[in-house]
């Protein structure tokens, strides 16, 4: 299966199946305090903040969800339209199409849509142990004129995947030679199934900036290979990682408490504005959102505004209801 044919099955198989982790995303473990005085006019809450050196308008950053095909395009088209729109920040989906077989005529440059406001470049860091070098991370970032520089990190999908590059040796000290002289910040992201401290530790000491913990209780991309694999086989070997990860809020969290100074985002089943409040006051910077965006990006760009205009207005109210946030066995 080419990589084209691959990424254009994502898209179908995350559309038209049930792909949702059997995790969940673990902020169900959290309540906020409900404030029944306020002592602030709502009007007044805003969701201003800065990311990647710019004022954006909320804390919500569209993750990375595809790219390098017809269908990809489009739905990035949307995303992009709506992002420029909101003013917050877009993730490119995986550019290895790009940067491996040259496919300048597929790529629509995001900058067409979204002139303004920080975009950021992808590609898979396996793909150093495959013949990715710096001059091609550099070359993506040219090419999108990127604010950033995501590695996404997927061992458990690259082994279920059919064409697999499950080489993961010795990335640490590649992603350390990378982080040491690089034009743009690097941002390292899980796809589904989380960071522990311990590795964010190992992440932080090799100067990445920003990490992205894309914890399970969102997409489940055991299943998604499962789905397009379409064998019994492929079903028994994935069927008991539907449930594998370290859930969202554990892993902010954690990584929190241990490096309160690290910029975290915080994605992976994130659906509504009161999981958002609660991801920021658990430390995180930053939210991203993917998997919710995909129906409404497959539908125009005014779909995807529409949603995320809700999800804004979420997170202000619950922001002017609550400044506390305790776990379900401490509430009192």
């Amino acid at each position: 299966m080419t990589i084209n044919s691959r990424k254009d099955n994502h898209i179908a198989v995350c559309l038209n199946k049930n792909v949702q982790s059997e995790s969940t995303n673990g902020f169900e473990k959290y309540r906020l305090v409900h404030n029944a005085l306020p002592e602030t006019n709502f009007e007044d809450i805003k969701t201003e903040t800065v990311f990647l050196n710019q004022k954006i308008a909320a804390p919500i950053l569209i993750s990375s969800i595809t790219g390098g095909t017809e269908s990809g395009n489009r739905i990035n088209r949307s995303l992009l339209e709506a992002a420029n729109t909101l003013n917050i920040p877009f993730a490119m989906g995986s550019m290895r199409i790009l940067l491996e077989e040259d496919s300048h005529g597929i790529y629509d440059n995001p900058r067409k849509y979204a002139p303004s406001i920080p975009v950021l470049a992808n590609v898979g860091a396996v793909q150093f142990n495959y013949g990715f070098s710096r001059d091609q991370c550099l070359r993506a970032i040219e090419l999108i004129e990127a604010n950033a520089l995501i590695l996404h990190l997927n061992p458990l999908q690259e082994v279920l995947q059919s064409s697999k590059n499950t080489n993961f040796s010795g990335l640490l000290k590649k992603i350390d030679y990378l982080c040491s002289n690089f034009p743009v910040p690097i941002i390292v992201k899980e796809v589904g199934w989380g960071i522990s401290d311990v590795v964010a530790k190992n992440l932080i000491d090799a100067g990445v900036q920003i990490i992205d913990v894309a914890g399970a209780g969102g997409t489940s991309w055991a299943k998604v290979e499962a789905e397009i694999s379409g064998t019994e086989t492929a079903e028994q070997l994935a069927s008991p990682f539907f449930s594998w990860g370290i859930p969202t809020a554990q892993c902010i969290e954690q990584i929190h408490a241990r490096f309160p100074n690290i910029s975290l985002i915080a994605s992976g089943g994130i659906t509504h504005g009161v999981d958002i409040w609660k991801a920021l006051l658990l430390g995180a910077k930053m939210i991203g959102i993917a998997g919710p965006l995909l129906a409404p990006a497959n539908e125009g760009p005014q779909a995807v505004v529409s949603f995320l205009e809700i999800l804004v207005q979420q997170l202000r109210i619950a922001k002017f209801l609550s400044q506390t946030i305790v776990k379900e066995k401490d509430y009192d």
